[in-house]
């Protein structure tokens, strides 16, 4: 064998991995594009967050502080946690990666749902562990599926609550009897990244559960309420154990100076959330109310967005609405990858784009 010919070769299991794409942003040919593919919020960033941004040009020569404790205080401050508790990441994501490179390898098993996040398998499987899929139950995480998969393999387990991108959730509860039901040495992971949006008596994001356990992980965003995507920054609360672990596998400045800086500003101004909030409870009813009317079925949904399912019959499928939409300037996320290969999901996004997807859906759902 020519070793000189030979090219590199990833280790087993990497190059079986699905890339992650992301919402689409283009809709070519047409003049105003309203992108609604990636649950980002109308409302932009809090102008508090733009002004700590554009401050922070003016360091940009020093390295940021790696542990980012302007970031930590402002999140602790506001959600009554203790700073030392909090790990802040490049987006949640990398908070996912990392919990997976630190309880993973080769042998191991993670547990994800059957419409769960596709992060999840790409960064157990990159871990070098095997993710083990589970049903759901009409499109909500099924505590007894997941009891019923765990394994002495079972290293982690991953929910989204609220889910993406069914945008349904679970009762605090049944968050509890899950955990109950697991062994001690394995990690449960509660990904709240739509917990800002949610207006249930009968929901917690994951913090009481955190503050009382050791296994327990909670991870948040400022990609969705507090329009910080672009800046990628997300923070997991956990046990100090877990945090600590975690650290130690973690790039040394994952997060930039102007995202801490933002983030910091952003998570306080608790006025601008609010905002937010209202906008978008006001228009999750009008679209869900006004799209049902017009004989599409939507699941009932706690978050920014909305999953839209089409007809199984005729010719007004989800890939001829996607079409349809695009070409009239809406971007809307098809969602086969995730189980529905008949849905669409919609954000929440500002007045004019809402009321254009309603008509146009009413005019696509009309014809003949």
């Amino acid at each position: 064998m020519n070793l000189a010919l030979k090219s590199p070769e990833p280790r087993p299991g990497i190059l079986d991995i699905a890339a992650y794409v992301p919402g689409r942003e283009h809709a070519p040919g047409v003049a105003k594009v309203h992108k609604l593919s990636s649950n980002e919020t109308p409302l932009g960033a809090s102008p508090r967050a733009i002004e700590a941004f554009q401050q922070a040009a003016f360091n940009l020569e020093r390295y940021p502080d790696g542990q980012a404790h302007a970031l930590k205080d402002a999140i602790a401050a506001v959600h009554g946690l203790n700073p030392a508790n909090i790990l802040c990441g490049n987006g949640s994501d990398e908070l996912l990666g990392l919990l997976c490179h630190t309880y993973l390898g080769p042998g191991d098993e993670g547990i994800v749902t059957e419409h769960g996040f596709l992060v999840y398998k790409i960064q157990i499987t990159a871990a070098g562990g095997t993710p083990v899929t589970v049903k759901e139950s009409h499109a909500r995480v099924d505590v007894d599926a997941i009891l019923a998969a765990v394994t002495e393999r079972t290293k982690i387990v991953f929910i989204a609550n609220p889910a993406n991108p069914t945008g349904t959730y679970i009762p605090v509860d049944e968050v509890r009897r899950l955990h109950a039901g697991l062994p001690s040495g394995v990690v449960l992971v509660l990904d709240a990244a739509y917990a800002e949006y949610v207006r249930r008596n009968d929901y917690e994001a994951g913090v009481e559960l955190v503050s009382a356990n050791r296994n327990v992980v909670m991870t948040r965003t400022f990609s969705k309420i507090y329009g910080l995507a672009g800046l990628r920054i997300g923070w997991m609360y956990a046990p100090r154990d877990i945090v600590e672990a975690v650290d130690r596998v973690r790039g040394p400045f994952n997060l930039n100076a102007p995202a801490i800086a933002a983030g910091a500003a952003a998570v306080r101004d608790q006025a601008s959330v609010a905002a937010a909030v209202d906008h978008n409870l006001a228009w999750l009813a009008r679209v869900s109310e006004a799209l049902t009317a017009i004989g599409l079925r939507v699941t009932p949904s706690v978050t920014n967005f909305v999953l839209i399912h089409f007809p199984e019959m005729g010719a007004r499928s989800a890939e001829e609405a996607d079409a349809f939409l695009t070409g009239r300037g809406f971007i809307l996320r098809a969602v086969g990858a995730y189980g529905f290969p008949n849905a669409l999901r919609m954000t929440i996004g500002s007045e004019e784009a809402n009321e254009g997807v309603i008509a146009a859906l009413t005019e696509f759902m009309g014809r003949k």
